[in-house]
């Protein structure tokens, strides 16, 4: 059985019944498929859930990986498509991912069923890094540089967070957090901007 089917009637489950099935025997026998159907494909509902989130971020991916304009775009143009087309993919399962919001929004807790799409995202973003580093857009600096993924991961999260709290019409105010997140990561990774900050911290804690 394909894992997207697997995945689509998961989602709809969690829409009807507002909480995830009893067990994996009760979830196959309302799709008519034999458990070892679904264990050729998941191990569990935990690694099933984590699977749902990384494909909003590859179905994402791929729909960029097509577009030729995007390709030709600066890091920082190709990171704010890629979270517009990727709330985009959200709202498609708004419904599902306010009734999960609990497992995963809460700070600190719970950033398991986030993993896998933690994991892909970092390659991403290390992509751009390395394409900002030939454009100019990113100074690589010395023990600093390796910590510029996290960064961008909080963001993502912050993203998420503020796009699933965001009542305004047609989640406006969403693209307009995006945007002002992106350009101020970029002005802080640039080649003044960070540096500026380091010099004003070093010179307040050598007065120390």
């Amino acid at each position: 059985m394909d894992k997207k089917l697997i995945r689509d009637a998961y989602k709809t489950y969690w829409l009807e019944n507002g909480k995830r099935p009893v067990s994996v025997y009760t979830f196959c026998q309302q799709l008519d498929i034999p458990e070892t159907t679904f264990y050729d494909s998941y191990s569990s509902f935990d690694t099933l859930e984590k699977d749902i989130w990384l494909s909003f971020f590859q179905e994402t991916i791929e729909k960029l990986k097509e577009d030729e304009i995007y390709r030709n775009y600066s890091a920082r143009e190709k990171l704010l498509t890629f979270y517009f087309l990727w709330v985009q993919q959200l709202k498609e399962n708004r419904s599902y991912i306010l009734q999960q919001k609990d497992k995963y929004l809460v700070p600190g807790l719970h950033l398991d069923k986030l993993e896998s799409f933690r994991i892909a995202f970092y390659d991403y973003i290390r992509e751009l890094i390395k394409e900002g580093y030939q454009t100019g857009e990113v100074k690589e600096r010395k023990y600093i540089s390796d910590q510029y993924v996290h960064g961008f991961w909080l963001q993502a999260l912050f993203v998420l967070r503020y796009w699933t709290k965001d009542d305004s019409e047609r989640f406006e105010m969403t693209d307009a957090a995006i945007e002002k997140a992106v350009n101020l990561s970029f002005q802080l990774i640039s080649s003044n901007t960070l540096d500026s900050i380091l010099d004003f911290g070093k010179f307040m804690f050598a007065r120390k």
